[in-house]
This record gives structure tokens, C-alpha cells and sequence, in this order.
């Protein structure tokens, strides 16, 4: 059976040290905002590549503190996202640990003796998903700043030439992910599709122009009135269509692998569309689960990819955005 992929995915928990710990950070010039936090809290965000975990943590905190000094404290981190598998880890990461970093020295306003998660407000929210854009880029360079917005924010974001635009689904879509267990190089990958534009200009400028016109039908659809039950399934056929012309033009940029390939060829035994996720090589598919489907077919499927050695995970599309409760202990 798939695991059911939780609402939230990642915890850090934030502890004062022991005052005889030989850990020791020291203070960065700047401003100083004194702790005056919980013995600890835990953050949580959504969905949505972690990769060089150690370093990004150590660089992360160093951007942070170099212009707020802080106290030494201990950072336990959890997830149960597949890492570097293209569904955007390293952005939760970035999110949780700035939301942490900025609850612990009180630069957003909660009330700390509060019992349960809390969300963060819309001010505070644009901070937190500030800086671990900071993060992301120390990850990845040129990061689009998607992945960590989805983080923050959670629900569905539609993005193009920069600009991000919050949208709720009409539709309950949901998703089985197949994690192939592959690791592949983001960058390596953006390099490649670039090398192929410069061999083949008009050709690649042709498919982009392709991907951005399914992009803009699927926001359509997703924002689109969905009055009854059959309005749900001819939707469904119709994102099911544009997972296909969408996988095909990214094989025809070169970044399909031969493991994706299993997956789709598995999935469409059982008439289901799929499609890579992330930028390819390898990493996670994502195949569209009608709302109709059988949970017969779905254990099928399901034992199908994983006698391949496949990993998978069943989630809703459009979780929540990034939560901090101050009474969480180790």
C-alpha cells in the first residue's frame, strides 16, 4: 500500500543549548534581537529538493545571523519527503528554517503561550518566504522562487516571466507520486535544455511557446466553476490530456530518464496519465488519480511500481503553507 503523504512534511524543532555545550556560535555584526522565545517550537511546512542539506543549513543560518546575533541553539530537522527527488524539499526546508529562525528572535508576532499551529500573517508570511528565497538561492543558484512560494503560502500557484499568482482548485485533484529513487543534478539538467536550445532555436522556442499555452489551459480549468459531479470527471480527462502533451514535450527536451519511462508505460497499462516532475532525470512522476478510480486499481498500480524498486506516496493537490507551534518538545 502507498503511504498517504501528510498535509505538513517537514519539523524543525528549535532548543536552547546546555549552557556547558561545547557548541558554540559566535555573534555576527548587526542588529541584535535578544531571545526571548520558548524553550523550543517546531515548524512545519508543505509540500513543495533537498540537497547538500549540512551545508545549506550551515549557510542559511550564517545569512540569517549575519544581520541578527543570536544565542547558540540546536536545530533538529525531520522530513519525510523523498530528498532530491524534484518535489521542491530544499524549498520547504528553506521555509521551515526561516519561519523558525524568525519566531525565535521574536522578528514575526505570535503569542508564544498559544496551544496548537499557528499560522503566520500576511506581512509576516512575505518575510519568512523573503529569506528562504535567500536560501534556495544558496542551493541553487538561480532558483525561480515557486517552489519556496508554495511553501510559504501552500494552495496552487501559477507562475510565468516571474510574477506569481495565488489560485485555489475548483477541482479535488489527487496525485500518486512515484519516486523512482534516482538522483539527478538540477543544474546539470538546466545546462543541457539550454545547450539543446542553442543546436535547435526555433525548434525549442516552439515548445516552450507549447508548455506555456498548456500552462495557461490548466489554470482555466482548475479556476473554472465545477457545478457537479460529471463537470469533475470531463475536468479530470481533460488535466489527464495535458499531463500527456506535457511529458511528451519534456522528453523532447532531453530531460526524461529510463526509470520515468517504466512508470509511464506501468501507469498507462491502467489508462492513467503521468508525467515527470521537477526537472527530470530521474526523481519523482506524478500520475493523476481520477476521482472515480477504484481503490482497487489504485493497490494495483501501486504494486505494479513497486515491485520495480519504486517508492509511492498518495497526496491532495493545494495543501496549507507553512505553521509554528511553540509547545512542541523533542
Amino acid at each position: 500500500m502507498p503511504r498517504q503523504l501528510p498535509h505538513s512534511f517537514k519539523t524543525l524543532i528549535f532548543q536552547r543549548p546546555i549552557l556547558d555545550s561545547p557548541l558554540v556560535f559566535p555573534p555576527f555584526s548587526g542588529c541584535t534581537l535578544p531571545f526571548k522565545g520558548p524553550k523550543s517550537l517546531s515548524i512545519f511546512s508543505s509540500i513543495s529538493e533537498f540537497k547538500s542539506f549540512s551545508l545549506s543549513v550551515f549557510y542559511s543560518c550564517i545569512l540569517f545571523g549575519s544581520l541578527c546575533s543570536f544565542k547558540p541553539a540546536t536545530v533538529l530537522v525531520t522530513s519525510e519527503l523523498p530528498l532530491g527527488s524534484g518535489l521542491g524539499s530544499s524549498a520547504s526546508f528553506c521555509v521551515a528554517l526561516a519561519a523558525a529562525l524568525l519566531a525565535y528572535t521574536d522578528s514575526v508576532s505570535f503569542h508564544v503561550n498559544h496551544q496548537g499551529w499557528l499560522s503566520f500573517g500576511e506581512k509576516d508570511l512575505e518575510l519568512v518566504n523573503q529569506w528562504a528565497f535567500e536560501g534556495e538561492k544558496i542551493i541553487h543558484g538561480k532558483p525561480s522562487g515557486i517552489d519556496n512560494t508554495v511553501s510559504a503560502y501552500g494552495n496552487i500557484i501559477s507562475f510565468k516571466l516571474g510574477s506569481l499568482t495565488h489560485m485555489k482548485s475548483s477541482v479535488p485533484l489527487k496525485m500518486l507520486i512515484t519516486n523512482t529513487k534516482v538522483g539527478r543534478n538540477t543544474k546539470a539538467l538546466v545546462a543541457g535544455v539550454g545547450e539543446r536550445m542553442l543546436r535547435h532555436p526555433d525548434i525549442m522556442a516552439f515548445v516552450f511557446s507549447a508548455v506555456d499555452s498548456l500552462s495557461n489551459e490548466l489554470t482555466s480549468i482548475l479556476k473554472s466553476p465545477t457545478p457537479d459531479e460529471l463537470s469533475v470527471t470531463e475536468k479530470e480527462q481533460k488535466i489527464e490530456e495535458l499531463m500527456e502533451m506535457n511529458e511528451g514535450l519534456l522528453q523532447s527536451m532531453g530531460v526524461s530518464h529510463a526509470t520515468i519511462q517504466t512508470v509511464l508505460q506501468t501507469t498507462l497499462k491502467y489508462k492513467l496519465a503521468s508525467k515527470l516532475t521537477g526537472a527530470g532525470g530521474g526523481g519523482c512522476v506524478l500520475t493523476l488519480l481520477p476521482t472515480l478510480l477504484s481503490g482497487t486499481v489504485v493497490d494495483k498500480v501501486v504494486a505494479e511500481l513497486e515491485s520495480c524498486g519504486f517508492q509511492c506516496f498518495i497526496a491532495g493537490i493545494g495543501g496549507g503553507g507553512v505553521e509554528i507551534n511553540f509547545g512542541v518538545s523533542s
